[in-house]
Formats: C-alpha cells, sequence, structure tokens
C-alpha cells in the first residue's frame, strides 16, 4: 500500500536517504549506509524510477552511449571514441530491450513503454550486479506491460533484480517471489498465489 516503505527502502539501499539506525549489507560485507550515492552507484546498484529520464533530443544509440559514458571524467567523455567491445556491447543491450530498430529514432518519439525499456538499457549498458525498477508498469498498455515483464524476467538471470509494482497481473507475469511490506516492515512473502490467500494481506492491501 501506499506508505509502506517501498520507495523509503530503494532510498536508502542507493544512499538517497541515510536510515537512523541499521545497516544494509550488500555482497556479504559492503554496509551502504557508509557509502554516498555515487559509490554505490560505482558498487554495481543501479535504480530506475518511475518516470523515465531519457533525453528526448537524443537517439535512442546517443542515449545509450552517454549512459556507458557516465563513470568517466570530463576529459575521457570529451575525447571517448567507441571501440569494438564497447559498441557490441550497446549492440546487445538495444537488442535486449527490443530497440534495435529504433536505434536512430529521437527519443522523444518513443511511447512511454519504449522509454521505459530505454532507460533500463541505459542502466544495463553498466552492468549494474542490482538493478531496483521502480513501477515499470505504471503508464503502460497491456502488450508494453508483458512485454516488460519478459526483458525483466531475462535480466534476472544475469542480474539481480529488485521490483517495486502495484500491478497485481504484472506482478503474476513475473513470476517471482513476492515480499510485501507495511508500514516500513515486512508482512508477507512467497509466490503470488499464496499471497492472495493470506489473511494479513487481504486485510491490508488486496482486499481493499
Amino acid at each position: 500500500p501506499n506508505g509502506a516503505g517501498k520507495s523509503t527502502m530503494m532510498d536508502i539501499i542507493t544512499g538517497k536517504t541515510k536510515p537512523d539506525t541499521g545497516e544494509v549489507i550488500f555482497r556479504d560485507q559492503i554496509d551502504l549506509t557508509r557509502h554516498d550515492e555515487a559509490d554505490i552507484a560505482n558498487l554495481g546498484i543501479g535504480r530506475k524510477f518511475q518516470k523515465p529520464t531519457v533525453i528526448g533530443s537524443l537517439t535512442v544509440w546517443e542515449n545509450l552511449d552517454l549512459a556507458l559514458a557516465g563513470s568517466r571524467g570530463v576529459w575521457q567523455t570529451l575525447f571517448f571514441r567507441l571501440n569494438e567491445d564497447k559498441r557490441a556491447r550497446l549492440e546487445s543491450v538495444l537488442t535486449q530491450v527490443g530497440l534495435a530498430a529504433r536505434r536512430d529514432e529521437l527519443s522523444f518519439n518513443l511511447s512511454h513503454g519504449q522509454k521505459q525499456w530505454l532507460e533500463i538499457g541505459m542502466l544495463l549498458v553498466q552492468d549494474p550486479q542490482l538493478l531496483l525498477v521502480d513501477e515499470p508498469a505504471a503508464g503502460m498498455t497491456d502488450y508494453e506491460t508483458l512485454e516488460t515483464a519478459k526483458l525483466l524476467k531475462h535480466i534476472s538471470q544475469h542480474h539481480s533484480v529488485v521490483v517495486v509494482e502495484h500491478d497485481m497481473d504484472f506482478i503474476r507475469a513475473l513470476d517471482t517471489k513476492v515480499t510485501v511490506l507495511h508500514e516500513g516492515s515486512v508482512l508477507a512473502e512467497g509466490r503470488l498465489d499464496q499471497l492472495q490467500q493470506d489473511q494479513r494481506v487481504i486485510d491490508v492491501y488486496l482486499g481493499r
């Protein structure tokens, strides 16, 4: 439910918000609460917000290229040239997010769902270990919703993925473990079918 602590959880993991107490342990040993946002991003944690932040005046390819350049300094960026490995990386991500045919099109012309896929691609080119995705199905068509679920399931074969979402059909399409938060705490965990039968979950969320 709204106010359950989902966005706050992501804010704390990524260093945007510092908790009063507690730890956030990454890779079994790194306490993320001791690092700032830039450090955490460089440790291999990427976050996609609900509203896409692609640059509409750049092409799909240019947005991906810019994301790949994100970890470089100013001078390295100015004089950077794609080598074959990096070009192949961009090509692979383009295909993975289903935008290879639109590589030279301005991002402004993409549908809402395609902008979401592009932003996911912009994170993927940086090869994060953990990908945090905030309500990706919001505003999508039914087709885009199902395609996004397929994309995230594929990504989860090689990256850890945490998705925050209200859309039950989308969650069902992900076909994975679900955690229900309530007032900042874990209320229940399990498969969606199990949780839909859990009286606690029905009382605080599904039954509303």
